[in-house]
């Protein structure tokens, strides 16, 4: 039995200004909307959602012709990039907006974590606010109040649960949110990466949770994450969208490596620093990364060869006399931290504020996989120690092919993430 139901919907939004931007293309969709009694015609033009390039209408489909079901108790990861419209999909589903084309069919109530604070009122304190929530799900005040300690259990918040949640962080917004979406018994729950505020003590227990409430109480679960180790673990099927499309579906592990392959095919080989990627406490950096490449520009790399960067580097402030470096490499799919490479420290020459910097990464032991790379600049202050003056986050991504290029060795996903050997790090002794 289906739980959910996506029959052809689409969403299509106008860039800019609301309506049509024309008093005569408003008159002329009334007319053929209410007059007429047919469809709106400014949905028979519109362009592809890609975000990368800018187009010539004025009309774009955030999701188009998206057509598939979900059955009672699935637990389905919805993954793609940023804009290829995930969070449009789970906000139809929620009723947050209505669907420009097809029809969604839905079978029980829904329980939405959208984004932190989703259906909270900040004036209201956390135990007004799971009455509220309970109440808009059709729920008796008896039956919250039954689930109401389980509720501030889960969320860890109690000693905070009568103060407004106006007065509440971000992690602990979340954490109440989540505990009332997936206590008070909703069929369908729909999660979106919001989960990512917490921390990781309490996303290992969200996602336990939803392993409980699909598997232990046959709900349905919708999940969009960009942590590919989490969709693995929690998640029996997929779906992967692209530019607003369905561009694969699957069990989850085949949706999982067909988004990983497709990113790897799209890899930048530079990358120009915006402010997505910067610390974004680290206000005017003092030391700027402006751009940051592979120099050798490697179109498959290889464990046997060092990994070559270029970093281009602006000076703020005068006073920075001296630098090192830090690349810090990531697994992709987990985000689990593997290596953290340090330069020595450089001195700066003062008659000149814009640096080519040139960085040989040795000895990495990487095995076929997908990783992301992190970089900061550090400086020496005297009576204060180290500081970090710039820190950017997930600018490149790179794919380990070859054990050797030379021998044309390749990997095997199952032998691990590193792999060390001969006598610098191992030893042996036979008595």
């Amino acid at each position: 039995m289906n739980a959910i139901e996506f029959d052809h919907v689409g969403k299509q939004y106008r860039l800019g200004l609301v309506s049509t931007g024309t008093f005569s293309d408003d008159l002329t969709r009334w007319w053929t909307m209410h007059v007429r009694h047919k469809e709106d015609p400014f949905l028979k033009i519109g362009e592809t959602n890609d975000r990368s390039h800018k187009g010539s209408s004025n009309y774009v489909w955030a999701l188009k012709d998206i057509n598939f079901n979900v059955e009672q108790g699935d637990v389905v990861g919805i993954i793609g990039k940023n804009g290829a419209g995930k969070s449009t999909l789970l906000k139809l589903l929620s009723r947050v907006t209505t669907p420009s084309v097809g029809e969604i069919r839905a079978r029980g109530r829904i329980a939405s974590l959208l984004e932190v604070g989703t259906g909270f009122h900040p004036e209201m304190t956390g135990r007004e606010n799971i009455y509220l929530n309970g109440a808009i799900m059709g729920m008796t005040k008896q039956e919250i109040t039954r689930k109401l300690d389980e509720i501030v259990d889960f969320s860890g918040c109690e000693r905070y649960i009568d103060t407004p949640v106006k007065r509440y962080s971000s992690g602990m917004t979340v954490r109440l949110g989540f505990a009332i979406a997936a206590h008070l018994e909703p069929e369908i729950l729909v999660v979106d990466e919001v989960l990512a505020v917490g921390d990781a003590e309490f996303q290992k227990k969200a996602i336990g949770k939803m392993q409980d409430v699909s598997k232990g109480e046959g709900r349905t679960v919708l999940f969009v994450s960009h942590n590919m180790g989490a969709v693995r673990r929690l998640c029996r099927n997929g779906v992967v969208l692209k530019n607003g499309q369905v561009d694969f579906m699957g069990d989850a592990n085949s949706c999982v490596d067909h988004y990983l392959k497709d990113q790897s095919a799209s890899m930048a080989k530079s990358v120009v620093i915006e402010p997505k990627h910067r610390n974004q406490t680290i206000l005017v950096p003092e030391l700027e990364i402006k751009e940051v490449s592979f120099y050798d520009e490697p179109s498959e790399l290889s464990t046997d060869e060092p990994i070559r960067l270029q970093f281009k580097v602006h000076r703020n402030n005068k006073e920075i006399k001296n630098a090192y470096f830090a690349v810090i490499i990531n697994d992709a799919l987990s985000g689990v931290r593997l290596i953290n490479y340090y330069t020595e420290t450089v001195n700066l020459p003062n008659e000149k504020d814009n640096f080519i910097i040139n960085i040989k990464l040795n000895d990495h032991h990487l095995n076929k996989r997908i990783f992301s790379i992190n970089v900061e600049v550090l400086t020496t202050i005297d009576y204060v120690g180290v500081k970090v003056v710039d820190q950017c986050w997930n600018v490149l991504t790179c794919e380990m092919k070859f054990v050797s290029k030379k021998n044309n060795e390749l990997w095997q996903e199952s032998w691990g993430l590193m792999t060390l050997n001969g006598d610098k790090y191992t030893s042996i002794q036979i008595d």
